[in-house]
């Protein structure tokens, strides 16, 4: 669960405004066609919205004049977050769009022919807005001013997005791009579609929801090392179904180091371990005894710690059972699984590693070994187990890998 902020973070502060000098002013109203009294259009940050209704536009004398619209009603009091502001010019091409509020201004994009105007951002909520524009055509001009409030909202509306990897960290290269939302997303097509994920050098990939509060992101194949990724999650004021908004977008960039592949053999009591193609070690291992067997497939390193206490309760197995374990200091351990599996120094079954498998499913080693394979790995570096007849899930961790392709994209709301 991520952390519920205090107050919504606008996404984006800047504007484009384009702005060129024509001599006469003439305009009509830009919500209903009527036209108004006469207006500065040239005044800048977010008004009344009661005032801005009543006095906002320059008429014209001529008939040929070109007008100006926008798609949010003058002096509304509940425009949706999810609104992008579009001014469209008829009779004449825009000069000038604004549309600001006390966070400063929105920005957008204007058409190659100036007929329109977009927004590139959607708005906050509770804000109240300005939109000034102008159009010219030959020596007329129509200027437009309205004011309108956008809907409040609380935070049980809003639907907070957290990211991993972390910003700035180095993974490897099993590691998903993971997406958590604090509250439900029912629309999750729409988030979707402003959920991006670009590398260097460019990797063919793709999200797979595996809940309404989860989607993760993978290449077709391992990541490249050295691959710069930046995900981008811009999901500000979009509507995700059920009354529930986007609360702020996320960007963030990691790169991925070597490629740590660990091969482990449950039947020969042994792990593999390989950099970026090479072998570097065979380490004697132990796993799974009879009753707690170790998952077959691929898994990723989840989180490391340099010492843990794992107790048995935390696995169902009851305190007072014969199977039952409580060790304060276990060194080294990497989690592979949500179940309790883990990489880790089991110093106390050195005389069975390489030969039998005597653990409650956990992959023990030698803490010499364990303190080295430690130190050489990231989050993400892949685990690949063979050798039981248990195997891995797809949810229990970072099981991405366990689909093919094929199905994986399947999970995608686009699919």
């Amino acid at each position: 669960m991520s952390v519920r902020l205090s107050a919504r973070v606008s996404a984006s502060a800047l504007a484009a405004v384009l702005a060129l000098s024509l001599a006469a002013c003439s305009s009509d109203d830009a919500g209903s066609g009527e036209p108004g009294p006469t207006a500065d259009a040239g005044a800048a940050g977010a008004g009344d919205p009661a005032q801005d209704a009543a006095a906002t536009d320059d008429p014209s004398e001529s008939a040929d004049a070109p007008t100006v619209s926008v798609n949010v009603e003058r002096g509304a009091t509940d425009v949706p977050v999810s609104t992008l502001v579009e001014v469209t010019a008829r009779g004449g091409s825009l000069d000038e769009v604004k549309v600001t509020s006390d966070a400063g201004e929105v920005a957008g994009t204007l058409a190659d022919d100036g007929a329109s105007w977009t927004a590139s951002d959607r708005l906050e909520p509770g804000t109240s807005y300005t939109v000034s524009s102008r159009a010219g055509e030959g020596d007329a001009t129509a200027r437009t001013r309205l004011g309108f409030t956008t809907v409040d909202l609380s935070l049980d509306e809003q639907t907070f997005p957290s990211v991993a990897p972390l910003q700035g960290e180095t993974v490897g290269v099993g590691m998903p791009v993971i997406v958590s939302f604090d509250l439900p997303v029912t629309d999750k097509a729409a988030f979707e579609e402003h959920m991006v994920v670009d590398s260097k050098p460019a990797q063919v990939g793709s999200w797979y929801w595996l809940s309404d509060t989860e989607a993760h992101w993978r290449p077709k194949a391992y990541w490249s090392p050295g691959t710069e990724v930046t995900v981008d999650v811009d999901v500000n004021g979009v509507d995700a179904g059920n009354g529930i908004y986007g609360q702020e977008n996320r960007e963030v960039a990691f790169e991925v180091g070597d490629a740590h592949i660990y091969q482990v053999d449950a039947r020969a009591h042994q792990m593999k371990v390989f950099s970026n193609g090479k072998l570097l070690r065979t380490l004697p291992i132990t796993t799974g005894k009879p009753g707690f067997t170790t998952r077959s497939g691929t898994k990723v390193i989840m989180e490391k710690f340099e010492s843990k206490r794992m107790n048995s309760e935390t696995v169902g197995i009851p305190q007072g059972s014969s199977e039952a374990y409580d060790i304060d200091n276990v060194q080294w351990a990497m989690r592979v699984t949500n179940s309790g599996e883990f990489i880790h120094a089991a110093p106390w079954s050195v005389g069975s590693q390489g030969q039998a498998n005597v653990s409650h499913g956990c992959t023990g080693m030698s803490t010499a070994d364990a303190g080295w394979l430690y130190a050489m790995s990231v989050r993400g570096d892949v685990v690949e187990y063979t050798g039981t007849d248990r195997e891995m899930t797809f949810d229990n961790g970072y099981g991405d890998w366990n689909k093919s392709f094929k199905d994986y994209q399947a999970g995608s709301a686009l699919a």
